[in-house]
């Protein structure tokens, strides 16, 4: 069973939407597009009986059934939904850490735990300049072999980043890293965020 919290209020808010639409037996299906992938997202759907799908995991919240889509199972590990209310009346939020790679362990195999560390931790922060980087190879056992993209192709702060952000966070969450290497063309700069 995935793990799945909805907080309280999410679940007293989702009720009160749940109770507008006047349909016996509605529930809330949670599932994720393009799950596995950068541009996955995490999404909530009414669920009326006749959508009801035989192979989804159900959670009971008491005044709803949760409908946990079977596809997005893996992906919805950790996944968070909570509701707080402020001056514009309210917000709901969906966090789902795994929802672009599924959680690993420690036994996965080593590029699998290096990929899930670039997605859920490096990459976010990344983002933030339009940029990202992925895995090419691991060599000789301990040296992950990374290609920058987006703004930080061509970034005249790149070295920086890839010492002190990437290195250190892939060195502190996967201990067999020993380094990292980038094999990025850096001489493209025409979307670097530091020129």
């Amino acid at each position: 069973m995935a793990l799945v919290t909805v907080t309280d209020p999410a679940r007293d808010y989702l009720a009160q939407l749940i109770e507008k639409q006047d349909v016996e037996g509605m529930g809330v299906r949670i599932f994720v597009t393009q799950p596995g992938t950068k541009n996955a997202e995490t999404c909530l759907a009414y669920c009326p009986p006749n959508e009801i799908v035989p192979t989804d995991e159900q959670i009971d919240l008491e005044k709803f059934t949760l409908y946990l889509d079977h596809n997005s199972v893996p992906f919805l590990e950790e996944a968070y939904v909570d509701y707080s209310k402020d001056q514009m009346g309210g917000q709901l939020t969906i966090k789902a850490p795994n929802a672009k790679v599924p959680n690993v362990d420690e036994n996965a195999p080593l590029p699998d735990r290096v990929n899930y560390v670039l997605a859920s931790e490096i990459n976010p922060n990344l983002a933030a300049h339009g940029g990202d980087v992925s895995l090419v190879e691991i060599v000789d056992e301990s040296v992950a072999v990374l290609r920058f993209g987006g703004g930080c192709q061509g970034c005249s702060a790149v070295s920086l980043t890839l010492k002190q952000g990437v290195e250190k966070t892939l060195k502190d969450r996967v201990p067999e890293i020993t380094s990292v290497r980038d094999v990025t063309d850096h001489t493209q700069t025409e979307n670097a965020y530091y020129q």
